[in-house]
């Protein structure tokens, strides 16, 4: 079921984004070779705790750690643990943030030192994807509109589009309905009305789309492993105009 925000939820919504913001700039910030995605994560966990927020991740139908840490292959829901971070590697940290019994989630993938330019494009064309996609994002508009814009712009850069993992309501839980692919028609799909908060999430590899998930249960690769790449916002479509994005600080 499609659920819609009252004021105060929204509210809280947006200061639970801030807050996820600020903690997914913070840990971008301090990315250096020879840190562990462990460091990663109890750093996440401090900074959650001294926000007054709770990590939504955490517990979540099984998932042991704060943030996601997934680096290079791996596409979503790393483990952090005592994997050494190298110059070069591509870092996607996605984490979800609880506030006031309502969450919020957003990702970003952040290159460490110099990387090449097909790992610079990958990154660049995703993050433009989820922007087209949180612009079609308007009250009125289908949900196929935003899968559209978004697999539209990664195949013109012959991206894999990674068809198994998709966007996804959020708030009242982590993952809501509506399912949000990455690739779709538009005029297709639930309309979007004001009041609802979703996660957009293009994830893109530079080869082949296909993935597998490791022994560990949650860490999902690419089959060729390939690099890969994956952006998130969580925004609230609003009355009239674009939608606001949530997780972002300002």
């Amino acid at each position: 079921m499609i659920t819609i925000k009252s004021a105060s939820e929204i509210e809280s919504m947006r200061r639970g984004g801030r807050i996820l913001a600020s903690v997914l700039a913070s840990l971008s910030a301090v990315l250096k070779p020879g840190m562990t995605t462990l460091e990663m994560d109890e750093m996440a966990a401090q900074q959650i705790k001294a926000a007054g927020a709770t990590a939504a991740f955490m517990g979540h139908e099984g998932f042991p750690k704060s943030v996601c840490v997934s680096v290079n292959d791996e596409v979503v829901h790393g483990i952090p643990g005592k994997r050494m971070l190298r110059e070069g590697d591509l870092v996607g940290l996605d984490l979800g943030i609880t506030l006031d019994g309502l969450v919020t989630d957003g990702a970003v993938t952040v290159p460490l030192g110099n990387v090449d330019k097909k790992a610079q494009r990958l990154l660049k064309i995703t993050q433009e994807a989820l922007l087209l996609g949180v612009d079609r994002a308007r009250a009125g508009n289908r949900i196929g509109d935003i899968s559209a814009a978004i697999e539209r712009h990664l195949r013109s850069a012959n991206l894999g589009i990674i068809k198994e993992l998709a966007g996804h309501g959020v708030g009242y839980d982590l993952w809501e309905d509506p399912h949000i692919p990455n690739l779709g028609s538009p005029g297709t799909g639930a309309t979007l009305k004001p009041g609802m908060t979703i996660a957009i999430e293009p994830m893109a590899s530079l080869g082949q789309p296909a993935i597998q998930v490791l022994s560990d249960g949650w860490t999902i690769v690419t089959k060729d492993h390939s690099l890969a790449a994956q952006f998130e916002h969580t925004v609230l479509i609003t009355e009239r105009g674009s939608a606001e994005i949530l997780t972002q600080t300002g």
